[in-house]
């Protein structure tokens, strides 16, 4: 049987529907972050109220920290309106952080090839351990790093710009002015990390009076609050009295002294005089048959004007 055009058309289709299929690598999810915490972008997938970062995502918290968790273990804080970026550095779990501005903390086990970046400095890994790491940069270029924990990793940090390089020890806690590695402050004293939450104003309130919550407080002060800050108006004078006979009001007022309620009588007002009222009625509009009678007088002396 001769070889037709379309015979081997058809055996090639068939010959490549045999070939094994090659599966496409799917890259693997870094982490992920809840979307109200933080505004995200780049390479992720958003289930619900949760982003997963898969490549190049950039992520600017917003007024409060985002947490980060992370897939391979652990977690990257983004401080209030820093702006951070996530990508994925070499092979298997390693990590590119890049903090454009602001202040981050890495809680995590290192990895080989992971990377660290700021404006102005580039950080890789001597040694290998569990990255306790907080950086902050100012917009002058104030880099702060604190390497926390004695089993923190070994840090190389070279300078982008030049050869420059200098290496951080587990436990340092170091300030490179304006971003250089030449103006080094090795013994930094303040925070690099994201700052503490601030308590309500109800909450320092019942943390300076020993704890005591709100409802404590009601309970050990049971007197209405206004009340016994005279903020209440005082209740109207019941009045009693008879028409037509003087009375005197009288008012008491509460004084309320840690705890113990007394009545103070309120200094006698003058008396209050009442106008008697006459109980006699008055006059009842005249009736018909005196109008009929005054009607008939004024024609009686129109029609007889000398009687």
């Amino acid at each position: 049987m001769p070889l037709t055009k379309q015979s081997f058309i058809l055996m090639a289709g068939v010959a490549m529907l045999s070939l094994p299929a090659v599966a496409q690598e799917v890259p693997q999810t870094m982490g992920s972050v809840a979307t109200h915490d933080a505004l995200v972008t780049g390479g992720l997938e958003v289930r619900g109220e949760k982003a997963n970062l898969v490549s190049n995502a950039s992520i600017t918290a917003y007024d409060r920290t985002a947490p980060i968790s992370l897939q391979r273990g652990g977690e990257v804080l983004v401080c209030s309106t820093s702006q951070f970026h996530l990508l994925h550095s070499g092979t298997g779990e390693s990590l590119l952080f890049g903090l454009d501005r602001g202040s981050i903390e890495i809680h995590s086990p290192s990895q080989s090839q992971d990377v660290i970046l700021t404006p102005d400095l580039r950080f890789t890994l001597v040694t290998q351990g569990q990255l306790d790491l907080r950086i902050r940069v100012t917009g002058n270029g104030d880099t702060c790093v604190e390497n926390a924990g004695s089993k923190a990793p070994e840090l190389q940090i070279s300078d982008v710009f030049s050869s420059e390089s200098y290496r951080l020890t587990a436990g340092q806690h170091v300030l490179f002015e304006h971003g250089s590695l030449r103006e080094v402050v090795d013994r930094e004293s303040s925070a690099c990390g994201c700052p503490e939450a601030v308590l309500p104003v109800t909450e320092v309130a019942a943390a300076s009076s020993g704890g005591s919550t709100p409802a404590a407080v009601a309970a050990q002060n049971p007197f209405p609050t206004a009340v016994s800050q005279g903020l209440a108006p005082p209740p109207p004078p019941a009045n009693s009295a008879p028409v037509g006979v003087e009375h005197v009001q009288v008012s008491d007022s509460l004084s309320y002294n840690a705890g113990q309620t007394t009545a103070v009588a309120a200094p006698a007002a003058p008396p209050v005089k009442t106008v008697p009222v006459s109980t006699v009625p008055p006059p009842s509009p005249p009736g018909a048959g005196e109008i009929f009678h005054a009607v008939g007088r004024f024609f009686h002396k129109l029609f007889h004007p000398g009687s």
